[in-house]
């Protein structure tokens, strides 16, 4: 027995230096930080990663994205006006008037009682910027009071005070800045440039700068401002000449100016040739 006993404790004092040697081993793995992407205070095993939630997959984008759309900028009807079905007086409703001693004239002769009427004796293209007018506002020049108005149309009869100037090129700057002051005040008007009225023969007789001449040539450049910018160009001038060009003498009592029949003449022609009509459906007439 004591055989057997001495030598149990000799295989136990064999097997305690391997068991120090691997207690120290792994002591040295311990400290030395783990396994790769284990931190040094973590458990040997690794917890599972929570879940995440799935996300929906994203929708497949066009090769080319759509434009995004453009508000459609309106259209200006440029030159001469076409005659047309004569329109109803409310047509006039958001119409102005802009001009001279002539559309004061009109005013009270023609017989509309619609719109609204900027006028002063001697306007001229030139003056409109600071000639001075009485409004519901107070006095102000033709231009700051007509840029006070809501209006879809701006009647422009001007010019008959101009043909004095010398030539026509003074006449077309002044115009065209004219026109880009109203157009600016009103980009969605119509600003309508309404010919020069001639005058009568006996007025031609006077052998003056106010002749028709003049104001044919004024006309010209009328119409070719209206082509440059995007205005319609109403001819009033047709609808009171006699067969040979002149003013009718049974519509003047000055040779310049329109008398009722004048007037009313001039309202009809501006009936028969409206601008900024929408044009009638397919099939109606």
């Amino acid at each position: 027995m004591v055989g057997k006993r001495e030598k149990q404790k000799a295989r136990a004092g064999l097997r305690l230096p391997g068991l120090l040697l691997v207690l120290a081993a792994t002591a040295v793995l311990l400290t030395s930080g783990g396994p790769s992407g284990v931190a040094a205070d973590s458990p040997v095993e690794t917890p599972e990663a929570p879940e995440t939630a799935a996300l929906a997959p994203l929708p497949d984008l066009p090769e080319e994205m759509p434009a995004r759309p453009e508000t459609p900028a309106r259209t200006r009807a440029a030159g001469p006006v076409p005659e047309s079905g004569p329109v109803e007086d409310t047509y006039f409703d958001d119409v102005v008037f802009l001009g001279d001693s002539r559309t004061e004239g009109f005013k009270l002769y023609s017989g509309l009682g619609h719109g609204t009427y900027l006028h002063a004796v001697g306007a001229t293209v030139e003056s409109v910027f600071t000639k001075v007018v009485e409004t519901e506002q107070g006095k102000m020049p033709l231009l700051d009071a007509l840029a006070e108005l809501e209006c879809g149309k701006i009647y422009v009869m001007l010019g008959v005070n101009e043909l004095g100037w010398n030539g026509t090129d003074i006449f077309r700057n002044q115009c065209g800045k004219m026109i880009d002051r109203i157009q600016e005040d009103h980009p969605q008007a119509e600003v309508v440039l309404q010919s020069i009225i001639p005058v009568s023969a006996k007025q031609e007789a006077k052998g003056s700068y106010v002749n028709n001449e003049r104001i044919a040539a004024y006309n010209q450049v009328l119409l070719e401002l209206a082509e440059e910018k995007d205005c319609p160009y109403v001819n009033v001038a047709e609808a009171v000449v006699d067969e040979d060009g002149f003013l009718r003498a049974d519509w003047t009592f000055d040779g310049v100016h329109l008398n009722v029949a004048g007037c009313q003449a001039w309202l009809e022609y501006l009936r028969t040739h409206p601008v900024g009509e929408p044009e009638a459906p397919a099939g109606t007439e």
